[in-house]
């Protein structure tokens, strides 16, 4: 077994408004930056191999937490929601109303506008899951809440419908084992960057 483990960027201005990203390439807000500097790593990812997303404020996050070298890596880069980067869940309800509805329905399958997927988001990380456990080596990513998502999906077989099982905490790590083939499972989850 490989482990893999997921961090999630610090702060942008645009998570404190609620407007989605995606893979416009906003960086680290100034509170996001002292939030990422303020985190504490555990001892035992010394020796793990860092990669990041290919977007600023994964990159920043990484390098914050000490770790410049981090590989970049697009398959790590967050979900692309399309034309719909840069609004609120809230205005994009109230603008499609049932349609909405009927798209956040379909979990996995869930597709803004010019976008893709969390299945989508799935299919691109594989290869790459399966290129890190046959490396044996332990690693850690800097990624986003998508991919975060996309991964416990694969671990966990929820189908992203329905409550949660469980809310990541921003400012937490995420553990998972992988198999000899990539398969991910859960290790520990919420593990948390402040004392």
């Amino acid at each position: 077994m490989t482990e893999l483990v997921l961090i999630r960027h610090a702060e942008t201005a645009w998570n404190a408004a609620k407007r989605i990203q995606g893979q416009r390439d906003v960086r680290l807000s100034p509170r996001g930056r002292v939030m990422a500097a303020g985190w504490t790593l555990p001892r035992d990812l010394a020796a793990h191999r860092w990669f990041s997303s290919t977007l600023d404020r994964a990159r920043e996050t990484a390098h914050l937490l000490g770790h410049p070298e981090a590989t970049p890596l697009a398959a790590l880069n967050e979900m692309n929601w399309g034309t719909w980067a840069g609004e609120t869940l809230t205005d994009l309800r109230a603008r499609h109303g049932d349609t909405m509805i009927v798209n956040e329905a379909r979990g996995l399958d869930f597709r803004p506008e010019g976008g893709e997927s969390p299945r989508d988001v799935q299919s691109r990380l594989r290869p790459l899951l399966m290129h890190l456990a046959a490396a044996r080596r332990p690693c850690v990513a800097v990624a986003h809440r998508g991919v975060i998502r996309a991964l416990y999906c694969l671990a966990s077989g929820w189908d992203l419908t329905g409550k949660p099982p469980v809310e990541f905490d921003r400012e937490a790590l995420q553990r998972f084992t992988l198999s000899k083939d990539g398969t991910p499972a859960v290790l520990r989850l919420n593990e948390r960057l402040r004392p």
